[in-house]
């Protein structure tokens, strides 16, 4: 639903700048959404997004200040006392968060959650007229098992507990929803179900939506305007079929061109250098000039306006016209350009060989829970091969028997012709040997690396597993795995607190190669990282493939991703494999319903 223009907008933020002890965060934004209108924030984490959206609901971290003026129907919310500022927040606009879990008290059932929303209106202070309300609002959003009710939320599942937090957001009927980041944490099939409930729910209410989020596939199409965010301040706004067709600003176009295609490989995605900048440092000038091709002296001299090119249609570009052509060439070039995939090599002996692999985990009452059903996988050696499927399919749980952090309860897995069924019964040279042949890279860094060591220490500590290093042949090899992964010598004193999520992922990389491994198990290695951050850690792995002739079970629910790196694909649902064959024939040419589900529930 597209807000009538003429009208009043039902929200108009003005000159919204955001600070914390001094520093600033966001400089002054501006933003309007109209009535029934979706509104996307998009932009890279560090970029201001979620705080601008917290400002707007004055839900602001101790600490952290705004200034500007937020007027919603014409009350401006920054006079409002707190008191004030709380009725309206919960009745006139609401706020869904990226996590549920964070949304949702532990120590309260499901439908609690609701019913506290709800108690306060008079027509159900009864307690069977509450009980009734609550389960109509878990049918809204398509929960119509009445027992999710009486459920705690670590008994759900994410997109189970992502639709209990919508209907708690929703249970006050307001006219704003502020949904930040509601399907990031959700494998793609939940993810589309979700986005499908948020607008299905909007259009039937006549609601208006702000979505904030780094997914430009998402945000396209969604959303019938977007506002793009970097470094604190807004670089280009527009309605989404136009920024889509021809991005103004180079950072936009940035981000378009680091998303990996669905319809075809290339051969290298294009993504932008470094990282964002902390605001503070780059006020004053263009925020995206450090990282921009097409930056000169004068986009440093002073901060660009956000100035209106076309109608509607608003840029922080001031060489705009004169690198437009240039732009769109850049662009063009990338989407007609696919890359052939690599030939399958002839059969020879896998690397990594899993046959009829079952594990069975303990559930609740003594049931049994099946997680892998007789799975059977190989891979080659110097092969990238994509496992593909939703939270649940036993994706990670295979990747883990393959390293020894779980024994299958029947069938065998070999690596490099050793039988690693079980780590545990294995002697120890071929254990060791098992463990520098086969190593893995998970989806989170900061949690696989301790964050009271610097990553010296975390090298080296992997390094002492191969043998006894002498203190400079130590400090050479920690500096030649920092370059593999594309990391300055002197990150070896950083700890992984002051790294960027895309460095703690190449810190995690360069731990898991200091062995010299044949093959990498990477289970879910981009998920939580940003577009532009993605695309540089997927071109490092193609990279270090042919320089290192590495193998990969790459584990993942994102196609568009998988396409990028495997040559041959592996889909799983529900502990089998319901489809296998080369990537560009599964992608491309799917047979099974599932697999053509995966491919339908990525947003275009």
């Amino acid at each position: 639903m597209t807000a009538d223009s003429t009208a009043a907008p039902l929200l108009a933020v003005r000159n919204l700048a955001i600070s914390a002890f001094g520093l600033a965060i966001t400089a002054g934004t501006n933003l309007e959404i109209g009535r029934g209108e979706t509104v996307a924030i998009v932009g890279e984490s560090g970029s201001g997004k979620s705080l601008t959206a917290k400002a707007i609901a004055r839900l602001l971290p101790p600490g952290v200040t705004a200034t500007g003026s937020i007027l919603y129907d014409g009350v401006d919310l920054m006079s409002l006392p707190e008191r004030e500022m709380r009725e309206f927040r919960g009745r006139r606009l609401s706020m869904m968060l990226q996590d549920p879990f964070t949304m949702l008290n532990p120590l309260m059932k499901s439908g609690l959650h609701i019913a506290e929303v709800l108690r306060g209106r008079s027509e159900f202070r009864g307690r069977a007229a509450l009980k009734a309300e609550v389960a109509r609002r878990l049918g809204e959003v398509g929960i119509t098992d009445p027992d999710v009710a009486e459920r705690m939320p670590f008994q759900l599942s994410g997109g189970m507990s992502q639709r209990v937090a919508l209907a708690a957001a929703l249970a006050n009927d307001p006219e704003l929803l502020i949904a930040d980041e509601p399907s990031t944490a959700l494998d793609v099939t939940t993810q589309a179900e979700i986005i499908k409930l948020l607008k299905r729910v909007q259009q039937g209410r006549g609601m208006s939506l702000i979505l904030i989020t780094h997914n430009l596939r998402l945000a396209f199409s969604t959303c019938d305007r977007i506002y793009v965010l970097y470094a604190g301040s807004l670089v280009e706004v527009g309605t989404a079929r136009a920024v889509e067709e021809d991005p103004f600003h180079p950072y936009t176009l940035g981000l378009l061109l680091s998303e990996p295609p669905v319809d075809k490989r290339v051969q290298k995605l294009i993504a932008i250098r470094g990282q964002v900048p902390r605001a503070d440092a780059v006020m004053g000038r263009c925020t995206f000039a450090d990282r921009c091709d097409w930056a000169t002296e004068e986009c440093r001299a002073a901060a660009p306006p956000l100035a209106e090119l076309a109608s509607g249609r608003l840029t922080a570009c001031i060489r705009r016209t004169q690198i437009a052509p240039e732009m769109r060439a850049l662009r063009g070039a990338v989407l007609d350009h696919a890359a052939e995939l690599p030939p399958l090599e002839p059969a020879t002996q896998p690397i990594v060989r899993a046959t009829a692999v079952v594990k069975d985990f303990a559930g609740r009452q003594g049931r049994i829970v099946q997680a892998l059903k007789g799975v059977t996988i190989e891979v080659g050696p110097g092969e990238s091969v994509g496992l593909v499927g939703e939270s649940g399919s036993g994706k990670t749980t295979l990747g883990r028997t393959l390293v020894g952090l779980e024994t299958p309860t029947r069938g065998r897995i070999e690596v490099a012709g050793v039988d690693a069924s079980d780590f545990a019964a294995m002697n120890n040279s071929d254990r060791a040997a098992t463990r520098r042949t086969i190593q893995m890279v998970f989806q989170d860094p900061y949690s696989t690396l301790n964050p009271r060591h610097s990553v010296r220490r975390s090298l080296s500590e992997a390094l002492g597993t191969i043998g006894r290093l002498s203190a400079s042949e130590l400090d050479a090899r920690i500096a030649e795995l920092l370059r593999e992964v594309g990391l300055p010598e002197h990150y070896a004193d950083r700890r992984p607190s002051s790294l960027s999520g895309g460095e703690r992922q190449r810190v995690a990389i360069a731990r898991a190669l200091s062995v010299n491994p044949k093959v990498l198990v990477c289970d879910e290695p981009v998920s939580a990282l940003d577009v532009s951050v993605q695309a540089q850690i997927l071109n490092l792995f193609k990279r270090l493939q042919q320089e290192l002739g590495l193998s990969y079970l790459f584990i993942t629910h994102d196609l568009a991703v998988v396409r990028q790196v495997a040559q041959r694909i592996y889909v799983l649902y529900l502990g089998e494999v319901v489809e296998h064959g080369r990537a560009e024939d599964v992608i491309g040419r799917p047979r099974h319903p599932y697999t053509k589900r995966l491919i339908d529930s990525i947003p275009r």
